[in-house]
């Protein structure tokens, strides 16, 4: 997998979308976490079914891609395996318990809820949280 990392500059109105997708990202994670807290023993299709719930309850969590919100709920189920792999090997000390998280500054857009622009020049968000169009500044040529 190659990952690219190019500059934006967005406006004010872009960067206050922005925040509300990656907090969108952060509840979905921290919400998902609580649901393992509560029920143990549950695993991953359970956690995806709850993604749904909390998809159909709250209109903000519902703007957000849907592979977004798969993205925050795979983030959860990494941590909750690793916690269980560290307790599996006797790892020495702390085990990695899963910690809800307060300060997350991303959110991760996979295969939708994007799209580059005919000249490769413009990344457009297509969900429905307002960021829109966006130009890439960088040395790469997509």
């Amino acid at each position: 997998m190659f990952v690219y990392e190019f500059k934006v500059y967005p406006k004010p109105q872009q960067i206050t979308a922005i925040n509300e997708a990656i907090r969108t990202s952060q509840f979905v994670r921290n919400k998902v976490l609580r649901y393992w807290m509560d029920n143990r023993g549950i695993g991953q299709p359970e956690m995806f079914r709850y993604n749904t719930i909390l998809r159909k309850e709250f209109k903000f969590v519902e703007q957000l891609n849907s592979h977004a919100c798969q993205a925050a709920v795979e983030r959860t189920l990494k941590a909750v395996n690793r916690f269980y792999e560290n307790c599996k090997n006797q790892v020495q000390g702390k085990k990695g318990y899963p910690k809800f998280k307060k300060n997350t500054r991303s959110v991760e857009y996979k295969v939708s809820g994007w799209k580059l622009s005919e000249n490769r020049k413009y990344i457009n968000f297509i969900d429905q949280k307002g960021i829109g169009s966006l130009k890439l500044v960088g040395s790469r040529d997509l």
